[in-house]
């Protein structure tokens, strides 16, 4: 047998080569339908997001509108110390802080109550039935909604007749400073809970179905298996949503309110948003009006950064 050699040129190493890549064109052809596909989206942000803030300046100047924001005069932050003094600055603050944890602390705890109920559903129809039927309302506007509302509650509404027929006085639940808030944070939870449902039972998707088998080999009962299972399974999830909700706490949702409040129920219905509207739209209070929107903007600013910070701290979840 023969044996074939091999023998190696070492004249044909060229010292110091270097070898030439040439860039990957096809790669950047495939990704750039993506950013093509971004561009509206990022136009109309720059639009009605970006190119608006520059009119912020308001807030430190007395503004006219027959001058313009160039001409009107500079005041610095004369605007602020006079939203501070307001009387009403206090009791739309007060009620913006009160309605909106109030509707994060019962959204979180309905989707929650709500979602481990269904969970235990057997019937599949069923279940699904019910998923879809809660997640209805969160694609109808305020203004549907609102009017849902005010037909149920009004004096001559289902519910006082309800209690008319039980013996009791009508109510004018949209009329009463103490009712108000209820109703507003109620109607919230109708709307929006079947959305955060949905976000638990995707959750409970991702439990190991051998830790239900284990549970019952070893006697634990449907309770025991909530408890010690998936109420542990769901603890990142609720922290996830508590704390990503920290961002939105000065929201307690303009439309909403808007389509549901009268100036009888401003003492415990009126919030940040709503004075905004009114002083600037309705009183043509600009500057003021801009002064206390900056001013909730920066608030909003530092608590998204700080309920991040808790996000990735408790839950480990980070967008950067």
């Amino acid at each position: 047998m023969k044996k074939v050699v091999t023998t190696f040129d070492s004249s044909k190493i060229v010292p110091n080569q270097t070898v030439v890549k040439r860039p990957i064109i096809k790669k950047d052809r495939n990704t750039l339908h993506y950013h093509l596909m971004l561009m509206p989206g990022i136009i109309l942000l720059f639009l009605f997001s970006i190119v608006p803030m520059f009119g912020v300046i308001i807030a430190f100047k007395d503004f006219n509108p027959g001058l313009g924001i160039f001409n009107s005069e500079w005041i610095g932050l004369e605007n602020f110390r006079f939203l501070f003094n307001l009387p009403d600055f206090v009791t739309i603050s007060r009620n913006t802080l009160l309605i909106a944890v109030a509707k994060i602390i019962v959204n979180l705890v309905v989707a929650l109550c709500f979602s481990l109920l269904l969970n235990e559903v057997r019937a599949r129809l069923f279940k699904r039935s019910v998923q879809t039927i809660i997640y209805l309302p969160h694609f109808l506007s305020w203004v549907i909604l609102a009017g849902i509302v005010i037909d149920l509650l009004s004096v001559d509404g289902i519910i006082n007749q309800i209690l008319i027929f039980f013996g009791a006085d009508p109510i004018m639940f949209l009329a009463s400073t103490s009712w108000f808030p209820f109703i507003v944070v109620v109607s919230d939870v109708w709307k929006e809970f079947g959305f955060n449902t949905i976000i638990y039972l995707a959750a409970l998707t991702g439990i190991s179905p051998v830790l239900y088998e284990s549970a019952v080999m070893d006697g634990a009962t449907r309770w025991q298996q909530i408890r010690y299972i998936t109420i542990p399974a769901l603890k990142p999830t609720v922290v996830l949503l508590a704390t990503l909700s920290l961002g939105s706490v000065l929201n307690a949702g303009f439309d909403q309110i808007f389509n549901l409040y009268n100036p009888i129920v401003y003492e415990t219905g009126d919030i940040i948003d709503t004075y905004v509207y009114r002083a600037g739209l309705v009183n043509a209070q600009f500057e003021l009006a801009t002064a206390v929107g900056l001013l909730k903007s920066v608030i909003s600013f530092f608590l998204i950064i700080i309920s991040y910070f808790l996000a990735s701290r408790f839950a480990n979840y980070r967008i950067f």
